[in-house]
């Protein structure tokens, strides 16, 4: 799975759901529905966040000039502070975790995906005649995706019989 979003949605018990609670009209049942949903989302969230600031990057083969970053940003916590979830009620709802690419600086984009593959490769301080691969493991958002998935989905449910409950 590449890093991007983790989604639960689409499937038909949400979407029925969506348009009872429209039906019903009930904003406070709505808020409440939203509110436990992104609840079951915050500890796969939480864990992300703490994954990615953990990640083991061994350096890799090569000099070791050492010297000064050509950046003062943390890498791994500026990943950590774009992970955002999402939850909608409306027409596709659902509740969505996901690497928000417009919060991190243009040089680091694709850098959440390329962490989570493993080989890192980049120039050394800037110089682009000079490169250098580094390693990271394990793959930080795969892992900890697969570790949340079942318990958010037992969540979801328990929140999508409640709601039906309170509804009929």
């Amino acid at each position: 799975m590449a890093v991007g979003n983790v989604q639960i949605t689409g499937t038909g018990q949400l979407i029925d759901l969506s348009r009872r609670l429209r039906a019903a009209g009930g904003p406070r049942l709505r808020a409440n529905f939203a509110r436990r949903i992104r609840r079951a989302a915050e500890p796969m969230h939480a864990d992300l966040q703490s994954a990615i600031r953990n990640v083991n990057i061994t350096p890799g083969r090569g000099p070791r000039t050492g010297g000064p970053s050509p950046t003062t940003r943390p890498l791994r916590a500026t990943i950590a502070e774009a992970i955002r979830i999402s939850v909608r009620t409306g027409a596709n709802p659902g509740a969505r975790v996901w690497v928000d690419k417009s919060l991190l600086p243009s040089d680091l984009r694709n850098m959440a995906s390329v962490i989570n593959e493993g080989r890192i490769r980049h120039p050394v301080y800037g110089n682009r005649r000079k490169w250098v691969t580094q390693w990271a493991s394990p793959p930080w958002w795969d892992t900890t995706v697969n570790r949340h998935t079942p318990r958010m989905r037992a969540e979801v449910e328990r929140v999508l019989g409640d709601v039906r409950r309170t509804i009929t």
